[in-house]
């Protein structure tokens, strides 16, 4: 961060900044009195920011409960700082593309909840500043939290831009009472539940043991990372080195066609997420890979269920799921980035985050707020707690975006079609190329 005198001076060049700066140049936040950078046991700090006078703030996040926590940290934090907080509805998978023109127009959030996936996309047109507080957010932060919301700078040195609200993973969802009937424990290996599935669809025909959507990456990529397969090099920030039909990934794709050939012998498009779902809830179907988003539809269905970590690969490795997190960021363009810094900061205090666990289910992304007693103490958040500390961050580079179709395709050929899993991924990581090096044109 820039290191400036005094305070005057910063409040009048943060305000250039963001009032004249254009997409494509990336935004530093404003720095305070360099003398308190750092402590004398060489442990970084970073002295409280002042927000600016008369400043007025607009929040956006989503609606429901998610929107009803947003209401109250801005009731709590007007409290704290007498600064007003409006609060309005829009959609954290939608911020990133309104802010592109909403912010140049001056009419964007100033802090607004976004997906760690379009981190890249926001950073390189130069929407977001980086985060005043990173070194304390990186002590205190999950490491898959941080590194979902950072993101290289023009100088090619990775900043932290985000400030992390929540964060969540898959898992796997099994249905108690179908275990209990054929006497099985949750499987603690792929192997294992391979062979559980086997023995229930011969106990119940038309039923299922596992159900996943073939041509879905998000789901699969527990099976590529485990196997040693990865996206991008240097840990996903370096789109011109692709891992996905590596030695490992090859050996990936050959184990989801095992759960083709062995225990789901069905078409790719009969194998929607409505399907494994009613499949799931009409107990027909003894485990599924899902995320806590499916708990409330689980329980409003009246299913007994329970939820374990992946099982263990055949080759005795841990799946790694992607990790999604939401955060906080602040508008490059707005009229009062000090007050919006501490808006965020403020939100994503402890106290505020467990208040969000509380009012919306979603997990903290501190380890230590993770071990609290509340989180614990409720089975489905523990599970899910479990299984986030073996998954990875979502890569947020732009070039990610060009990865979905290319892996879809290539699944869904092996899937569909047999195709020899070496080729398919092949052919997937060259369309991925191709559309990468469209975007640079």
């Amino acid at each position: 961060m820039k290191k400036l005198l005094n305070l005057s001076i910063i409040a009048l060049l943060v305000f250039v900044l963001a009032a004249c700066s254009k997409p494509g140049t990336q935004q530093t936040a404003p720095s305070q009195d360099p003398e308190t950078s750092s402590n004398k046991d060489n442990s970084s700090s970073t002295q409280e920011i002042q927000p600016e006078e008369g400043a007025e703030l607009l929040l956006w996040d989503n609606d429901d409960s998610e929107g009803e926590w947003a209401k109250y940290v801005a009731e709590k934090f007007t409290e704290e700082y007498e600064i007003p907080v409006k609060v309005a509805v829009v959609e954290h998978t939608a911020s990133a593309a309104k802010l592109q023109t909403d912010g140049p127009a001056g009419l964007g959030a100033d802090v607004f909840s976004s997906a760690s996936d379009h981190v890249g996309t926001m950073n390189t047109a130069g929407l977001i500043y980086d985060n005043y507080y990173a070194d304390e957010y990186t002590q205190r932060f999950l490491e898959n939290a941080v590194s979902a919301v950072s993101n290289k700078d023009a100088e090619g040195e990775l900043k932290l831009y985000g400030f992390p609200t929540s964060v969540e993973s898959v898992a796997l969802v099994y249905n108690k009472e179908l275990l209990d009937r054929m006497g099985f424990e949750p499987a603690k290996t792929m192997d294992e539940l391979i062979q559980q599935s086997k023995e229930f669809m011969a106990a119940n025909k038309g039923s299922y043991g596992l159900m996943i959507e073939p041509g879905n990456f998000y789901i699969n990529y527990a099976f590529l990372g485990g196997m040693g397969g990865y996206i991008f090099g240097e840990n996903n920030t370096e789109p011109s080195d692709i891992g996905l039909n590596n030695e490992g990934s090859v050996q990936a794709a050959n184990f989801v066609k095992k759960i083709r050939d062995e225990i789901l012998p069905l078409k790719k498009e009969d194998i929607t997420g409505d399907v494994v779902t009613s499949y799931f809830e009409e107990g027909k179907l003894l485990y599924n890979i899902t995320g806590p988003w499916a708990v409330k539809g689980l329980q409003d269905a009246g299913v007994n269920f329970g939820i374990t970590p992946i099982p263990t690969l055949p080759n005795g490795e841990e799946p790694t799921p992607f990790s999604s997190v939401k955060a906080y960021y602040v508008n490059a363009y707005s009229k009062f980035p000090q007050a919006a810094t501490l808006l965020a900061k403020f939100a994503t205090s402890d106290e505020m985050l467990m208040k969000r666990y509380e009012m919306t289910g979603q997990l903290p992304p501190t380890p230590e707020l993770l071990e609290d007693e509340s989180v614990q103490e409720n089975e489905t958040s523990k599970a899910f707690a479990k299984q986030i500390k073996e998954a990875v961050p979502m890569p947020n580079i732009t070039e990610m975006q060009a990865v979905w179709a290319g892996m879809e395709m290539a699944f869904t050929s092996i899937w569909n079609n047999g195709t020899d899993p070496k080729e398919a991924l092949d052919k997937g990581v060259q369309q991925i190329k191709q559309a990468i090096a469209s975007q640079t044109k």
